[in-house]
């Protein structure tokens, strides 16, 4: 199964649509950290990470983790072997909060983009996650809740991400 992201405003499964949005700067084949564009190509997705004590178990055949307060996604360049990794929260080493005071990352799908090997600077914490707004993202992929629990029911463990 593929979730297509066609533009930035569209996602697609099978014949089922959904708006999204995307980096406030659009896509690209050259992403680099910080720079709030969304990167291009076919990826793999990992897992789904949930937030318990604001919603139950979504119904998906991913593997579902609870975030936890000390979960964070590292994207500080000057840690190479740390860098695109969920870790445990570190101070001095900068990080993506999973467990956040706003919605956003109630429900968040990690893309595999600059995953199995990571070179830093080119790329991390690339989420599927939610939005109530549309309103441009740092380089991920939004959907608004109800979307992205039609989302999770569609896909599976091997389902891939194409962003065009």
């Amino acid at each position: 199964m593929i979730i297509f992201v066609k533009n930035k405003h569209s996602l697609q499964i099978d014949e089922f649509q959904f708006n999204c949005c995307i980096g406030k700067k659009g896509s690209t084949r050259n992403k680099k950290e910080g720079d709030k564009k969304t990167p291009k190509g076919t990826y793999k997705i990992e897992n789904l990470y949930y937030r318990k004590d604001r919603l139950k178990k979504p119904k998906t055949s991913l593997k579902c983790i609870q975030i936890r307060e000390d979960m964070g996604w590292c994207n500080d360049i000057r840690y190479p072997k740390k860098y695109n990794k969920l870790l445990k929260i570190k101070k001095g080493i900068n990080h993506e909060k999973l467990k956040r005071k706003d919605f956003k990352y109630d429900l968040i799908i990690p893309i595999k983009y600059n995953f199995k090997k990571p070179v830093s600077g080119e790329g991390s914490c690339i989420f599927i996650h939610l939005t109530k707004n549309y309103n441009p993202t740092a380089g991920c992929v939004a959907l608004k809740k109800q979307d992205f629990l039609i989302m999770l029911k569609l896909i599976k463990k091997n389902s891939t991400i194409k962003i065009f």
